[in-house]
């Protein structure tokens, strides 16, 4: 078991119940262990057991209540919250 940390855009986020749709939808994925949402900078911090999921099982279960998804790993240059 290796618990990574992902971060993952979303972006179009305006209501309430979306941050609802979006908790739900990672909650169900089963490997989750941890998430964090951060509706200001459009990102949610995502902590999970790799040997159960992926960051693609993230990104396909934010885009089927949809809301538009970029992965990034925390440390990834690719990452515009990496320095932060």
């Amino acid at each position: 078991m290796a618990i990574q940390t992902a971060q993952v855009s979303i972006e179009n986020i305006d209501d309430e119940a979306g941050l609802d749709s979006v908790m739900t939808a990672l909650k169900n994925i089963s490997g989750v262990t941890a998430i964090d949402l951060d509706p200001v900078h459009d990102i949610a911090t995502v902590s999970y057991d790799d040997t159960d999921t992926s960051i693609h099982a993230l990104t396909a279960a934010i885009s089927m209540v949809d809301y538009v998804t970029q992965p990034f790993p925390m440390d990834a240059p690719q990452n515009p919250h990496h320095k932060d």
